[in-house]
C-alpha cells in the first residue's frame, strides 16, 4: 500500500526516547492495524499528528470508507499526540472516543489531523478532523486519552498504546 514514510518527531523527543531505549520511528509506525490499512503517520509533536490512510482496502459493502476506518485513523493519531504530550514518563490509554461521519469518500487517501482540546497531568483530548483529497470533511473525531504513570517495564508496550490500541490498555 504504498512507500513507508518516517515519522517526523521533534529531535529533543526523539533523544528523551532514545535514552529509555524506545524507537519512536519504529513504535509509530501505525502498528500492526495501521500497517494492515496502510497508515503512515507523517508529522508529529504534542502540538499537531497528521496522517493518512489509503479508502481503497478499507471500504465497507456499498464501496465507501467504513467509519470502523476512520475511527482507528483517529484514534492513531490522537493516540500519538496523547503520548507525546504526556513525555516518557507516561503511558496514554484511550477511555473514549466518538466520530461523526459527514460524507463518504470512495478513492484516494484521507488525511487526519489531530490538534489538542486539553492537555492536562491525567487526561488529554484530540480532536481530529479527516478530510478527503478534496479538502471535504469526512469524519470528525475526539479522542480522550488517560495519561497513567509508566511503570519501568511498560518502554515496550507503549508503542502498542500510542499507534491506535490505546483501548486495549484502558482496562488493563
Amino acid at each position: 500500500m504504498g512507500e513507508q514514510q518516517q515519522v517526523q518527531f521533534p529531535q529533543e523527543v526523539i533523544d528523551e526516547y532514545a535514552a529509555l531505549g524506545v524507537d519512536l520511528v519504529a513504535m509509530f509506525s501505525a502498528g500492526h492495524l495501521g500497517t494492515r490499512m496502510g497508515i503512515q503517520i507523517v508529522e508529529a509533536s504534542a502540538d499537531r499528528v497528521v496522517g493518512t490512510m489509503p479508502v481503497e482496502g478499507n471500504t465497507q459493502p456499498y464501496g465507501l470508507l467504513h467509519g470502523g476506518a476512520s475511527a482507528a485513523l483517529a484514534e492513531t493519531l490522537g493516540s500519538v499526540g496523547s503520548m507525546l504530550h504526556g513525555g516518557s514518563s507516561k503511558i496514554a490509554v484511550g477511555v473514549d472516543l466518538n466520530c461523526t461521519h459527514h460524507r463518504g469518500a470512495r478513492s484516494g487517501l484521507v488525511t487526519g489531523v489531530a490538534t489538542p482540546v486539553h492537555r492536562g497531568r491525567t487526561t488529554a483530548t484530540y480532536e481530529i478532523v479527516v478530510s478527503d483529497e478534496q479538502d471535504r470533511r469526512v469524519c470528525t473525531a475526539r479522542l480522550t486519552c488517560l495519561l497513567r504513570d509508566a511503570n519501568p517495564g511498560d518502554a515496550a508496550g507503549a508503542g502498542a498504546t500510542g499507534a491506535g490500541a490505546t483501548g486495549a490498555g484502558a482496562t488493563g
